[in-house]
């Protein structure tokens, strides 16, 4: 593997970390289905309630040395990380639902939890790709909105397969089995009536 292969995916590890992937598309959604006026506070009370939390868990998870990197990808320390990571998800929904979101961010922030539920199960048997879950999940819903951000998301979440691969953070069973999740997930928030 050359270097600069190896930089580049680095780098779309990172742009397609899940809190950043996430944060930009949700970021999308509100600010091309809701109300601008709307819009803003929701993504203040979703950045304070959800966004900032699990960034500092991440980021103090890290340098405590509690996981070895922002992706947690050592399986064993997924252990640690689900137990705080689905109650913060589940917070980010309540929130949401306080601050009067519309019914589709709220299926979305549902289902979110199930796919963070449905990867700390599978975890105790493989450790399933949270940044192709995610980009996936994203794309789909991202479609859903704009053809143009969904085919650009559908680029991203190719490379983030990609880099995952090239890094040797996971195998193609764990990342096509984030692919699956993803799927499901996105399909059943934009695509469904639940």
């Amino acid at each position: 593997m050359s270097i600069r292969a190896r930089r580049l995916a680095v780098v779309v590890s990172w742009i397609g970390h899940p809190l950043v992937f996430v944060t930009i598309s949700v970021g999308i959604v509100l600010t091309t289905q809701v109300a601008s006026r709307a819009a803003i506070p929701l993504l203040a009370a979703l950045f304070l309630s959800l966004i900032a939390p699990m960034g500092l868990l991440l980021f103090f998870g890290v340098r405590s040395g509690r996981w070895g990197d922002a992706d947690v990808s050592v399986r064993e320390e997924r252990k640690r990380f689900y137990p705080i990571a689905i109650p913060l998800s589940a917070l980010g929904t309540i929130v949401m639902w306080l601050a009067n979101a519309p019914r589709y961010i709220l299926r979305g922030g549902m289902i979110t939890l199930l796919l963070l539920i449905a990867a700390a199960i599978i975890n105790y048997w493989s450790k399933v790709s949270l940044h192709t879950l995610f980009a996936t999940y994203c794309t789909v819903i991202l479609f859903r909105v704009n053809i143009f951000c969904g085919s650009a998301a559908l680029i991203l979440a190719g490379l983030v397969f990609w880099s995952r691969l090239l890094l040797s953070r996971h195998t193609i069973s764990e990342n096509i089995g984030g692919v699956a999740l993803g799927s499901v997930g996105g399909i059943a928030t934009a695509w469904m009536s639940i």
